[in-house]
């Protein structure tokens, strides 16, 4: 029986999938790694944050372009980045317990965001994350490194929701809580207009940004069912009664 080989479009012989994932793999780690200062590439910490964001650069461009590409976990994708990236293969011998390490960590940065309540002070801004089974959340973020808090609250709100209150955070109205070893800062901003017509930057973070009355939301009446996941906005929504 003779054996047939399928080609590229071109007429050159197509390559496996493993072949061009590497390829692929190698030029993530020329854009993310390479070129991060010597000091950077010591901790373990600002490394695991590039890969990251390797990642889901090649889920949300890499395998958009081309969907023969496989999705892969945050883990199984920095398993792979370990091994072909050279100055992370020391590494990847040990990626279980780097993984966690770096898991544990990613949960304790400091996260900021805000409160944003509408003209009448009878409403909230919320957000709902990309995935069908996401929470409704007020928009926040993690914060970069040796940035100011209120900073990396106008920022996150900015991306996840297309609008700019830099100008209207005030330092002392914020709701600072510890979750789980988690330090969460989030700066309550009224005024916000209703008609405003948000729209977010981000690429499938956010799925839907609404206004929700605040009487309508869980914990303000304890016997109302309200549809929807409102678990991550609960230990706030005290703070704004």
């Amino acid at each position: 029986m003779p054996v047939t080989r399928s080609t590229a479009p071109n007429g050159e012989p197509s390559r496996s999938i493993d072949a061009r994932l590497h390829d692929v793999l190698e030029d993530l780690s020329s854009r993310f790694i390479l070129n991060l200062p010597e000091a950077e590439l010591a901790s373990l910490e600002r490394v695991c944050f590039q890969v990251e964001q390797a990642h889901w650069y090649y889920e949300d461009f890499v395998r958009e372009q081309d969907p023969s590409f496989p999705t892969m976990t945050l883990k199984k994708f920095s398993h792979s980045l370990f091994h072909v990236c050279p100055l992370l293969s020391h590494w990847g011998n040990e990626h279980e317990q780097t993984f966690q390490s770096f898991m544990a960590y990613k949960t304790r940065v400091p996260v900021c965001g805000a409160i944003m309540l509408n003209e009448t002070w009878d409403k909230c801004l919320l957000v709902k994350g990309w995935k069908a089974t996401s929470a409704w959340s007020f928009p926040k973020g993690k914060i970069n490194e040796q940035e100011p808090r209120s900073r990396c609250a106008a920022r996150e709100v900015l991306e996840e929701t297309g609008y700019d209150l830099s100008d209207q955070i005030k330092p002392d109205d914020v709701v600072e809580l510890s979750i789980r070893d988690q330090s969460l800062s989030l700066y309550i901003v009224p005024n916000v207009p209703e008609d405003f017509q948000f729209e977010t930057r981000t690429r499938k973070e956010i799925s839907k940004i609404a206004w929700f009355r605040l009487t309508d939301l869980p914990t303000w009446r304890r016997n109302k069912s309200v549809p929807g996941k409102f678990y991550l906005i609960t230990p706030f929504i005290g703070y704004v009664h």
